[in-house]
């Protein structure tokens, strides 16, 4: 009988890329590219040092570092110990990061500044120096900080498993800290197996444009390093910025959130149809529902066959896939279930029938556990588990997403989901982004208020009169507000709750 093969650590897996092809380019920031082998030699400096530290096989590594190769080496050092990368805002308010560091405890935290009286090691950044004789990459940014001399390399770092690839941080709808831990191993053939669902193939030339802190831009990207592809990462989204990336290095691969989409359609059309975007065979978005104007823009640019849209949470149960030329003859959609199992239940949790709006519950493959929390309790029923979003299904089984269960409004008695009211105020031309909440009403219960950031005046009877031609009356906004800067992030994520709650009585 034969043996199974052996599992191939993710650090190991790297290391081997690297050593086939040294010179081939990883990760290019700010045009500056380091090589896979200066990527493996670095990311060894910082494991030699981490292991110096005390962190060994299992601990957490809080990892808070702004988007740059200094990211990806330090979650790299952290798989070759057998540790597990916790990805963090490099923004966070002292407040936060000490609730972070409560649920987490990591084992050492890289590059935020240390909070007095914590005991455990604190390296303000990146600690990875080349050694001497080693080409550097051209116009490189100076390492972070460098080395202590007693804790550079030591030699070979022996294969370790960690027993979670990763831990994503999560504010939920409450703002406590939760952690999402993977219960995927570390290693190569279970991580690049998601690559097909990801329409990620090897040698991609991935554009990340999103923060590493967020699962999206750091499962898609590291799934693509670790398949031998060259990821171009930008320090911060930029609409003209992004399609200049993809013309300079012929990129294969877009990561995109709808945010992304809107503000990239909003550029001169002269600028935006004179970009070379032949080279893309993949614009893959996700994270928050796509305005169907803005697809349907995306789809007669790039074509259907480019577009595609995941729906799934960083928890991973189940997943959804569709392409462009699904969408365009179910329109909405974000597609079939391709991974684990979905239901829709009313509040009762009995099925609901194609077209009937209710809750959407996820199951992984039989005999799987995709994740546990830390510091939250899951929401789940019978072997089922809800993130808190509602949806139908129609009859050819395409799911249509509604809004998540804690931001809908109840006005009068009727369902009024944010989702739909955001994405007709987004059809304006004189909005940039918008957020709609309820706000408590003494006759309805609650009304409709709309946050709205604007490119040009726009006076809020415009706003209604476009409004009145898309939605039924009782969805219209009762009022209106301005924000000065974009309510979204560059995740595309908005957290209503915490908006509301700034806006409710004292």
């Amino acid at each position: 009988m034969n043996e199974p093969a052996p599992l191939t650590p993710l650090g190991v897996g790297f290391d081997r890329l690297a050593a086939a092809e040294p010179g081939a380019p990883a990760v290019t920031f700010r045009d500056a590219t380091r090589t896979r082998d200066q990527l493996a030699r670095r990311s060894d400096q910082l494991a030699h040092r981490l292991q110096a530290l005390g962190v060994k096989a299992g601990d957490l590594v809080t990892i808070g570092l702004p988007n740059g190769p200094e990211f990806y080496e330090a979650t790299l050092a952290t798989w070759k110990l057998g540790a597990v990368p916790q990805p963090v805002s490099y923004r966070l308010p002292p407040a936060e990061l000490i609730a972070v560091i409560d649920v987490a405890d990591p084992a050492a935290v890289i590059g935020l500044p240390p909070q007095p009286g914590d005991p455990r090691p604190w390296i303000p950044a990146a600690p990875t120096q080349l050694p001497a004789d080693a080409p550097e990459p051209l116009d490189a940014p100076e390492p972070l900080d460098a080395p202590e001399p007693d804790d550079t390399d030591d030699g070979p770092l022996p294969p370790a498993i960690s027993p979670t690839w990763k831990a994503m941080l999560s504010g939920g709808s409450t703002g406590r800290p939760k952690l999402i831990v993977a219960t995927t191993p570390a290693v190569m053939e279970l991580v690049a197996a998601g690559g097909p669902m990801l329409r990620i193939g090897p040698g991609e030339t991935f554009l990340c444009t999103g923060p590493l802190y967020h699962n999206g831009p750091f499962l898609f990207s590291m799934t693509a390093l670790l398949q031998g592809g060259h990821i171009v990462v930008m320090e911060r989204f930029d609409a003209s910025r992004c399609l200049e990336l993809v013309e300079r290095y012929r990129v294969t691969y877009m990561y995109l959130v709808p945010t992304m989409m809107s503000r990239i359609l909003r550029l001169p059309e002269q600028e935006r149809l004179s970009r070379d975007m032949s080279s893309v065979r993949t614009a893959y978005h996700l994270a928050a529902p796509c305005p169907p104007h803005v697809k349907h823009a995306w789809i007669d640019w790039l074509g259907p066959e480019v577009i595609a849209e995941l729906y799934a949470g960083t928890e991973g149960q189940a997943a959804t896939v569709i392409d462009g030329a699904e969408w365009l003859s179910h329109r909405g959609s974000v597609g079939r279930v391709v991974l684990g199992e979905m239901c829709v239940t009313d509040a009762d949790g009995q099925p609901q029938p194609p077209g009937e709006v209710g809750e959407i519950w996820m199951r992984p493959p039989p005999d799987r556990v995709t994740y546990r929390y830390v510091g939250a309790t899951p929401r789940q029923r019978d072997g089922w588990d809800s993130l808190g979003d509602m949806g139908w299904f129609d009859e050819d089984g395409y799911l249509y997403l509604a809004d998540r269960q804690t931001d809908m409004i109840l006005v009068g008695g009727a369902n009024v989901y944010p989702a739909e009211v955001e994405a007709s105020l987004d059809e304006h031309p004189a909005v940039l982004s918008s957020c709609v909440i309820g706000l408590p009403d003494e006759d309805y219960g609650n009304v409709v208020h709309a946050i709205v950031e604007t490119c040009i005046d726009v006076t809020d009877d415009e706003l209604r009169a476009h409004l009145a031609d898309r939605l039924l009356t009782y969805k219209l906004p009762r009022t209106f507000e301005r924000s000065p800067e974009p309510l979204r992030d560059d995740a595309g994520k908005v957290r209503r709750s915490a908006l509301r709650q700034a806006r409710l009585p004292a």
